[in-house]
């Protein structure tokens, strides 16, 4: 089996995420960043940004994920927000949550859109750690 490798990111570089994006339906390759995802009950798919250690996407049928919105943003971020764009593999600038986790099966991650650049994951975890209080 292919091993995927992650850049460690954050001040120390021992913090780590996937920093893929993810949308609906079909199998998952875990050696593939960048998809989206459909959550269940939800009207259309959502690009997703996997923040499980790389050691748990490659082992294990659940990953968490943090949702990104569907639509493009037209807005400045809120404290517990990211802007992700297309250096991140998206069409347009779109809202990442960075204050609310999902676990999800792989199973449910298709549509391959890209890598969230590594300024991006510096951003994506500074905001976890500051607004879940973790600083």
């Amino acid at each position: 089996m292919t091993q995927c490798t992650q850049t460690p990111i954050g001040a120390s570089g021992s913090s780590q995420i996937s920093a893929r994006l993810f949308a609906a339906g079909g199998t998952f390759d875990h050696c593939k960043t960048g998809e989206s995802w459909q959550a269940p009950g939800w009207p259309e798919p959502h690009a997703a940004v996997i923040v499980s250690h790389p050691d748990r996407v490659a082992n294990k049928p659940d990953v968490t994920v943090l949702i990104c919105a569907s639509r493009r943003t037209t807005r400045e971020p809120e404290p517990n927000e990211v802007i992700l764009d297309a250096n991140d593999g998206l069409d347009w600038p779109t809202l990442c949550k960075c204050d609310l986790f999902y676990t999800i099966q792989k199973a449910n991650l298709v549509n391959r859109r890209g890598t969230v650049s590594p300024e991006r994951r510096r951003q994506i975890i500074a905001t976890i750690n500051r607004v879940n209080g973790w600083l």
